[in-house]
């Protein structure tokens, strides 16, 4: 079966327009494409929503895009009830049935009344139920007393799902009664104008396919601070766009030609798989606009900035083993803290400040500590309080205890005191609710500690890049191995195996492959199959003897990204088996500049993080130089004396000077001319997500 371009999910409603502002309750819908999820869409009512899903489908489908669309209510009733009430099995007539019977406007219609006439049908007892209007109907109960169903009163996809509602159900928290007859009709018609299959009752080769789904099959009730609805939809949309080809056939392989079915049941572990799954960076996230030649350095990195992201699965960990793992996604607060107010100082403590003057307060009996639990101290009376001791109540101001003279149970003091010294408020540090750490960041010492003071026991984590490096060419030995005239030493692998693993990843070192197309190929296919991101030296220009471009280019997915930068060649782009190569130059200096400036934000992107800037500080220059226009130059460089200073040979093949180096100065691609003392931009080596 031919896969789906474009996945759009939806929760519908059954109730009337909910106004401008989004809320729950309401209509959500969000559209994913390739593992990437848009911005859910708030619909105030039915009416809004079928616009947007005709102005989308029509879209899609002038595209020549196949589009899923999921709908979160049932596209069948049970067994018997098409029969009955239109006299064939067929759940399409039911579909028809409603789009001719129901009145619907934005703020009313007739789905109370009509449900009220079919249960007149059967006895007037059932099947439906629960009347939320203020008038009574006849033959529809407000709750179940003397209720009677002549039909089953579950699917059988409701009795095999934990929690899911019987469509006979028309209102209440979680019920999808409403939803099923104010649904059908908006589907039967989209059903009419589009080339539409309908699941499990059609095979789906249409170019659009409608699909059953239950948000709650997998997900829960979400992050705080968010709508559950909208953020539903957008989580399933992502992961039904995850989905794999052969998983999709398994899901979509069910017998239920009258009832229909829900979307993924009891294939509940593939959608969880799924959802872990970033997206896959697709063959062109390489691919230059046409016409260019020369790129500037800031022009590609923010190219790669826009293109790539993060392609690592993702798993609920506890905190005690988050750390060096990126979050992915942000972390509400479970409990604030502090939790409660307290004291910041040894002393004592009472109600209110005081102004200046001598005071004297009644000292309470016993006093309050860290880990106690606060009583309460009478009015007008003081207690002894140790530091970070929760305040008791009737305390809210502390008085340090070097300030104060004790004697026959009184305390003495001199003010002015304001209310609330010495003290901590509780939460003024987080509050419980609020964001306490956003997604993309590396869980160190200090998020642990506050992952761990805010009550949070597991985090979603990305799971670590495995960083795939292999060095090309005939003339590399093994470092300590014979060298015959003619070869030197792999220098580049080792470099590139610390750095990724300075920057955070796991380094996978794949050994040099001498200039052989075959071997290469088998190499970079055993690189795949076990890295997030492949990292070349060497072969990647285009001459004779460059086969990592050229096997990239003959897979069809290269890009020869030539990039105004000094010291450094092309850089070769592209993808093998699905997984990302960067192809750096094979000269030392050439490839270390290229992996810090270009690899290493672009690894950090991958990964899960933000995209990392790597900061400056404009200092004055210990040297002097002359630069034409036309390359973003790096120099190696230190600072001594408060001055950056530069290796004192530009070659790229001295290797010294990236040891004897602590950072680059940057020089512009604009012509310079640079003597002592002129600011130049200084970077150090630990900027480099390192």
């Amino acid at each position: 079966m031919k896969g789906f371009d474009t996945i759009v999910m939806v929760d519908w409603s059954g109730g009337n327009d909910t106004g401008k502002t989004p809320r729950a309750d309401a209509i959500w819908a969000c559209v994913a494409r390739q593992g990437r999820a848009e911005e859910p869409v708030y619909l105030r009512n039915r009416a809004q929503a079928e616009d947007w899903l005709v102005e989308l489908f029509e879209a899609e489908t002038r595209a020549g895009n196949r589009v899923l669309a999921g709908f979160d209510f049932p596209f069948g009733y049970p067994r018997g009830f098409a029969q009955a009430l239109t006299g064939r099995d067929d759940p399409f007539a039911v579909w028809a049935w409603l789009e001719e019977q129901i009145e619907d406007t934005p703020h009313a219609s007739n789905r109370f009344d009509l449900a009220a006439g079919i249960n007149q049908r059967f006895g007037g007892k059932g099947p439906f139920w629960f009347n939320a209007l203020k008038r009574d109907i006849e033959g529809l109960p407000r709750r179940k007393d003397g209720y009677e169903n002549p039909f089953p009163e579950k699917r059988a996809a409701e009795e095999a799902t934990k929690g899911a509602f019987s469509c006979w159900q028309l209102g209440g928290t979680g019920a999808v009664g409403s939803q099923v007859l104010m649904g059908l009709p908006v589907l039967s018609r989209l059903r009419k104008r589009f080339d539409v299959a309908v699941w499990p009752f059609e095979p789906l080769t249409g170019q659009i396919a409608f699909v059953e789904i239950w948000p709650s099959l997998t997900l829960g009730a979400g992050p705080l601070g968010q709508i559950k609805d909208a953020w539903q939809v957008q989580e399933v949309a992502r992961m039904v766009s995850n989905i794999g080809s052969d998983v999709l056939a398994r899901i979509l392989e069910v017998d239920a030609p009258e009832e229909g079915w829900i979307f993924g049941l009891g294939h509940e572990a593939d959608l969880r798989h799924a959802a872990a799954q970033p997206p896959k960076l697709t063959n062109d996230c390489f691919a230059l606009p046409p016409g260019v030649h020369w790129t500037p350095v800031r022009e590609t990195l923010d190219m790669l900035r826009a293109r790539l992201s993060p392609v690592t699965p993702v798993s609920t960990v506890p905190v005690g083993a988050a750390t060096g793992r990126i979050l992915a996604h942000e972390v509400m607060a479970q409990r604030s803290n502090p939790p409660l107010p307290n004291t910041a100082v040894d002393g004592y403590g009472f109600a209110g400040g005081k102004a200046a003057g001598v005071h004297r307060m009644p000292l309470a009996e016993g006093r309050a500590a860290a880990g106690d639990a606060p009583g309460v101290v009478p009015q007008g009376h003081a207690v002894r309080i140790l530091t970070g001791a929760a305040l008791p109540g009737g305390v809210d101001t502390v008085v340090l205890q070097e300030d104060v003279t004790l004697s026959e149970g009184h305390i003495a003091f001199r003010g002015p005191i304001k209310p609330g010294a010495n003290t901590r408020r509780a939460g003024e540090d987080v509050q419980e609710g609020a964001k306490a750490l956003e997604k993309g960041i590396r869980v160190g010492a200090a998020e642990a500690a506050l992952l761990a003071a805010i009550g949070v026991r597991e985090v979603a984590v990305h799971a670590p890049l495995q960083v795939a490096v292999l060095s090309t060419g005939a003339e590399l030995v093994q470092a300590g191995d014979a060298a015959q005239p003619g070869q030197i030493f792999d220098a580049n692998r080792p470099m590139l195996l610390e750095l990724i693993r300075a920057c955070g990843h796991v380094p996978l070192d794949m050994g040099i492959v001498p200039d052989d197309r075959a071997l290469l190929a088998q190499r970079l296919d055993l690189a795949a199959g076990r890295a997030d991101l492949i990292l070349t030296s060497g072969g990647a220009s285009a001459g004779d003897e460059d086969h990592v471009s050229a096997l990239l280019r003959e897979a069809g997915a290269m890009t020869l990204w030539r990039i105004a930068v000094k010291p450094g060649r092309p850089l070769a782009l592209g993808m093998w088996a699905g997984t990302p190569v960067f192809g750096l130059p094979g000269n030392p200096v050439a490839a270390m500049t290229c992996a810090m400036i270009f690899a290493a934000p672009a690894m950090a992107r991958l990964a899960g993080q933000d995209w990392q800037e790597p900061q400056g500080f404009d200092v004055p220059a210990g040297f002097s130089k002359r630069k034409k226009a036309g390359r973003t130059e790096y120099l190696r460089a230190r600072i001594r004396d408060g001055q950056a200073e530069v290796f004192g040979s530009e070659g790229s093949g001295r290797i010294s000077g990236l040891s004897w180096a602590e950072g680059f100065v940057e020089l512009p691609d604009a012509a310079v001319e640079i003597t002592t003392g002129t600011m130049v931009r200084y970077i150090p080596f630990g900027s480099f997500s390192m």
